[in-house]
């Protein structure tokens, strides 16, 4: 879902009030017709328009159907990074024993990094200015959904779709109704991420059309690049976010005639990944003076960077919510509650996203109506933890690049890796 905030701590009082001004502001409950965001453009259905197009696609699995799922890309450990010889490990017969006990779980990682290339692929050759960001995320989750063949909590959506804008690094995702459309002069991080068994891939890129952002998100690109090749085996995680730091900030851009050394934003990480579960404990930082935590053999990690040009490298909760996602520690727990509408709007979250994020906007796809009452309980007694948008100050741009790693036993798979990046 996107990154881990560092010292999060306590969910701050200011998300509570949120979520009552959204029931006086937003809940005039929009119409059916509406939650469904049927637009027509004549006689026809925007909607339709390409869910047909997409419907008549074939599914990875469907695609790949008695084949493998391709391999990611495929990189040796640095020497001196494990306590076992690199060469060791590609070559050690016990290692590949250990690698082959992992089959499954890395043909449920193949495939999803499949869905993810070529969604993001689908996106690239449509996505462009004068576009609502509703209508953006709407069209890459139905193709997303299309490819990772989406069956209940076996396989689907991982999080919501992140296309957070400008100052905005993460975790903003139009709710129904929201107006806002993408202009020439947006800074866009898409990330978005699916799961097959709950083994999540978690990647996101970076979309700008005026190039005055190339060396920005060159930048933070090179910097994620950096992060990858560093991470391994035995590798502590603070060695990781000083390599980060150094190559992002030593790129400068120049705009509107003033220049300025990118920033990584410091209180935004990278993270470890569990079986439905995005943020695993680990956080993975992108500036030095981080813990002293080694990576371990058949970890998960999302390694992502992001940068900042005229902004603090820092970035504070901001808008209104839309990412919300139960609190992973108390999913077998009973919570008791008080209101009918909480109890039916967490068994529907129960039943749909388990434990994996999810938005306004889904609960609105699968039908439900008048929740944010029942929502707000929910977050108010720890049940469901929201997230809000995370944003650096006014005027500043941000970037973005994320990918999934695996830290197999004989080497590092950077599993969603493509030709695009």
């Amino acid at each position: 879902m996107g990154p881990k905030k560092q010292n999060k701590g306590k969910k701050s009082v200011n998300n509570g009030q949120k979520i009552e001004e959204d029931i006086d502001a937003l809940l005039a409950q929009v119409t059916l017709e509406d939650k469904k965001n049927l637009k027509k453009v004549g006689d026809v259905k925007v909607e339709d328009s390409y869910l047909d197009e997409i419907n008549k696609l074939d599914p990875i699995d469907v695609q790949f159907a008695g084949k493998e799922y391709p391999v990611g890309e495929i990189c040796e450990y640095l020497p001196g990074k494990d306590e076992t010889n690199t060469l060791n490990r590609m070559t050690s017969e016990e290692k590949r024993a250990l690698d082959n006990d992992y089959f499954e779980m890395h043909k449920n990682f193949r495939r999803a990094a499949e869905s993810h290339r070529q969604t993001r692929k689908y996106v690239k050759s449509w996505i462009k200015p004068g576009m609502k960001m509703q209508d953006i995320c709407e069209r890459l989750e139905a193709h997303s959904r299309r490819m990772i063949n989406e069956k209940g909590l076996e396989a689907g959506l991982a999080f919501p779709t992140g296309c957070s804008l400008n100052d905005c690094a993460a975790h903003y995702t139009p709710n129904g109704g929201d107006p806002t459309v993408l202009q020439y002069g947006d800074v866009c991080k898409i990330d978005y991420g699916v799961h097959v068994d709950g083994r999540i891939i978690d990647c996101a890129f970076t979309v700008h059309f005026d190039p005055k952002f190339d060396i920005l998100v060159e930048a933070v690109k090179e910097a994620t690049n950096a992060g990858i090749k560093e991470a391994g085996i035995d590798v502590r995680l603070c060695d990781i976010g000083k390599t980060i730091e150094e190559v992002m900030s030593s790129h400068e851009v120049e705009l509107d005639g003033k220049t300025h050394v990118v920033k990584p934003i410091r209180n935004l990480c990278g993270h470890s990944i569990g079986q439905y579960r995005i943020h695993a404990g680990n956080s993975v930082p992108i500036v030095k003076g981080g813990p002293q935590t080694k990576m371990l053999e058949n970890e998960v990690y999302a390694i992502e960077t992001f940068g900042s040009i005229n902004g603090k490298g820092m970035i504070h909760e901001d808008m209104e919510c839309s990412h919300y996602m139960k609190n992973f520690d108390l999913a077998n727990h009973h919570v008791p509650l008080k209101l009918a509408k909480s109890k039916e709007l967490l068994n529907v979250i129960n039943k749909n996203f388990g434990t994996l994020a999810f938005c306004r906007r889904w609960l609105d796809r699968v039908g439900q109506t008048r929740y944010l009452m029942g929502l707000k309980e929910l977050c108010d007694k720890g049940v469901v933890d929201p997230y809000p948008p995370l944003c650096d100050v006014k005027g500043s741009y941000t970037a973005q690049w994320e990918h999934t790693i695996l830290l197999r036993p004989t080497c590092k798979e950077i599993v969603s890796r493509g030709e695009d990046y």
